[in-house]
């Protein structure tokens, strides 16, 4: 059966969406099949990864129970990397599922009935700490929280850390966290070295050893509906997500075998 893995922070503009595309993008070089699931109603996942959702069955439609969880997957244009794409429909989502039962496990009621299809499921939360990202808690194996180098780094995290806790005790007590991904790093600043040692201190080797630097062709791909290894293979963003995928999967990536699938 495949695992899970939420990537989550209620603090906007950490590189949740960018880690969520380019993990599940290189993760189909270790597996089968990989599912990416865009939780959030911006759907920057879902045109981040190419894929158009005009005319498609969305999350929105999964969860709110007017479609089957088989209607709304769809492959990329990517080899082995399949999405349920998200809507700005999913806006009013929260408000509808209030009166729902059981309406923090919609996600994890659906995502399980295809669970053993998959080798990994990412899901890209929204930046808030409302319903959806609760059913993301409720669904998910383990979780990825990028932290931005900045000001503030740590600001909000002890409110998901406290809500993960609240997760456990009443929805999902096998909820673990794989680590705390250290994101735009601009090694130049005093303060990027001041926060990373701040975030290892506090996190210890649950701190990620990879650091995803500050990119320009990291923000670049998204707008192109690319991964960042079929945009610039050999930038310094690409060669990140590589290492971070190889640090959670533990083995190498064959990315010559990507080239190969890629020109075809």
């Amino acid at each position: 059966m495949g695992k899970i893995i939420g990537i989550c922070n209620q603090k906007g503009g950490t590189g949740k969406t960018t880690t969520a595309i380019n993990l599940s993008f290189y993760f189909t070089l270790s597996a089968k099949k990989i599912l990416l699931v865009d939780m959030d109603p911006q759907g920057n996942a879902t045109s981040g990864i190419g894929f158009d959702n005009q005319d498609k069955k969305t999350i929105y439609d999964l969860i709110s129970g007017t479609s089957d969880i088989k209607e709304n997957i769809y492959q990329t244009k990517w080899p082995n990397l399949y999405i349920i794409p998200s809507s700005v429909s999913l806006t009013g989502a929260e408000i509808e599922l209030v009166n729902i039962q059981n309406r923090e496990q919609r996600l994890k009621e659906e995502l399980y009935k295809i669970k053993e299809d998959f080798s990994y499921i990412f899901i890209d939360a929204p930046p808030s700490l409302g319903l959806l990202t609760l059913n993301v808690l409720a669904t998910s194996d383990s979780l990825i929280i990028p932290i931005q180098c900045e000001y503030y780094a740590l600001e909000g995290v002890s409110s998901l850390l406290h809500t993960i806790e609240l997760v456990r005790e009443r929805l999902n007590q096998n909820l673990e966290i794989d680590g705390f991904l250290l994101t735009m790093a601009d090694f130049r600043t005093k303060l990027t070295l001041q926060v990373i040692e701040e975030v290892r201190k506090f996190f210890k080797e649950k701190t990620f050893n990879t650091i995803i630097p500050r990119n320009i062709k990291l923000a670049e791909a998204p707008s192109f509906g690319k991964p960042i290894y079929c945009y610039d293979p050999f930038c310094v963003g690409a060669k990140a997500y590589l290492n971070l995928a190889e640090e959670i999967l533990k083995e190498k990536l064959n990315v010559e075998y990507l080239q190969e699938e890629i020109k075809q």
